[in-house]
């Protein structure tokens, strides 16, 4: 992901399913603020940061942002 914050901003991102519903281990609650200026940072979630189990099903990706500006983003 390719981002930056303030020093006071952060984002984090939740996995959603079809229905806008969080998927388990991928919920707001699970992904740590994530602050700084990067251009390739990895996304993690408490249970690590592999979505490889997502491959091949429709999400939606629900993003809160403090004071952030999102540039980009990449699946691998």
């Amino acid at each position: 992901m390719n981002f930056s914050t303030s020093a006071v901003g952060s984002l984090r991102i939740e996995i959603q399913d079809e229905a806008g519903n969080a998927i388990p281990g991928f919920g707001l609650a699970d992904c740590p603020e994530i602050y700084g200026d990067f251009i390739d940072e990895v996304v993690k979630w408490k249970s690590g940061s592999d979505v490889s189990a997502l491959a091949g099903k429709s999400v939606r990706l629900r993003f809160v942002m403090k004071d952030a500006d999102l540039y980009s983003i990449r699946f691998r």
